[in-house]
């Protein structure tokens, strides 16, 4: 499966079937994937022989009628756009300076269906990393070391499924990296199709528990920006 492939499956997913219902006419959400990659490729600066830089923050710019129809997605947009830029960049072996950031933004001079990037790279020493878990359409922001779901009160994140365990999983969080555990579960723990126990936790794993989907995502807000990866298109 191809990049865009994989983000158009992705942000069909995430919008719980709308993706055809929304995008029937104007700029279509591959066309800003694949205007996104072409200004990773054309802005790519050799350093050196092991370091391509490339831009980090990301400004793409809408007629009205799009950015109306981009941002009624809500922030499932930019989470696929993010993690497609983010697997392109890894693909070419393009590096970052600091976290990814991709704002929409309302431009009144550009016409229906065209598209304008700007894009430049911001130093990211104070980089704010921020694990969220997307369940059902909605997102749960990870804000302790250690946060267990399953459909127990006493979980920290309950979900509404009678086939996983009251206490069903873990993820740890150590403010730079994540793991997931299965706590003993009857019926197990999936992580991207795999039976898991104890594993290390990428960003944009998929953690399946019963009958419930869990996307594990990693937001980063790009320092000197108040508008961050999760933003439902407007600024903040």
């Amino acid at each position: 499966m191809g990049l865009l492939d994989s983000f158009e499956r992705g942000l069909e997913r995430a919008v719980n079937g709308a993706f055809a219902k929304t995008f029937k006419s104007g700029v279509q959400p591959v066309e800003i994937s694949s205007a996104l990659r072409r200004e990773l490729d054309t802005k790519a600066a050799v350093v050196s022989r092991d370091r391509i830089l490339v831009p980090n923050s990301f400004t793409v710019l809408l007629s009205s009628n799009d950015y109306d129809r981009m941002v009624s997605v809500g922030s499932a947009l930019i989470d696929e756009l993010t993690a497609l830029v983010r697997r392109h960049a890894a693909a070419q072996h393009y590096s970052f300076a600091g976290g990814i950031s991709i704002v929409l933004e309302r431009a009144a001079d550009l016409s229906e269906g065209i598209i304008d990037i700007q894009s430049v790279g911001v130093k990211g020493e104070n980089v704010a990393w921020t694990p969220v878990v997307d369940i059902g359409g909605k997102r749960h922001p990870i804000t302790r070391s250690r946060t267990v779901i399953g459909r127990g009160s006493d979980a920290d994140i309950t979900v509404d499924d009678s086939s996983i365990s009251r206490r069903h999983v873990e993820i740890l969080w150590d403010g730079k990296r994540a793991e997931v555990n299965d706590l003993g579960s009857t019926n197990g723990s999936l992580l991207n199709g795999e039976r898991v126990d104890k594993a290390p936790l990428a960003p944009d794993s998929v953690i399946d528990i019963g009958r419930t989907h869990i996307v594990f995502r990693v937001l980063a807000q790009a320092p000197g920006s108040n508008r961050s990866t999760d933003q439902k298109g407007t600024n903040r």
